[in-house]
């Protein structure tokens, strides 16, 4: 399940990249007043601007909702455990394994039978 929404969540978040990048902003009309002759392409002169807004509108809904989704999902796996307080007690049980660890090295090591 979570594979296929990660999956979409990659092609809606193309889709929107996409098609954002294919509007024309509000200075290409600047341009077609003075006699750009280009305003009127494939979709005619509006219809450009409603179909590829509602096709955004549409993929970014689609992003939204697959990142809740997949946020919800990353939360259940975690657990219920703070990070705080997982963190605290790692800390807390390092520095005792970490004494214990140094003494048995040394012990097993020989550096006590060296002369100082």
């Amino acid at each position: 399940m979570e594979n296929l929404l990660t999956i979409i969540h990659v092609i809606a978040c193309l889709g929107v990249i996409g098609l954002v990048l294919m509007q024309h902003g509000k200075g290409a009309d600047m341009g077609a007043a003075f006699g750009s002759g280009s305003s009127g392409s494939l979709f005619g002169v509006s219809g450009s601007s409603n179909f590829l807004s509602r096709t955004t509108a549409i993929f970014v809904l689609v992003f939204f909702l697959t990142s809740i989704a997949l946020a919800f999902i990353a939360g259940q796996k975690s657990g219920t455990e703070s990070v705080v307080k997982a963190t605290e007690s790692s800390e807390a049980q390092k520095p005792s394994e970490t004494k214990s660890g140094e003494a048995q090295s040394n012990s097993s090591s020989g550096a006590q039978n060296i002369p100082k």
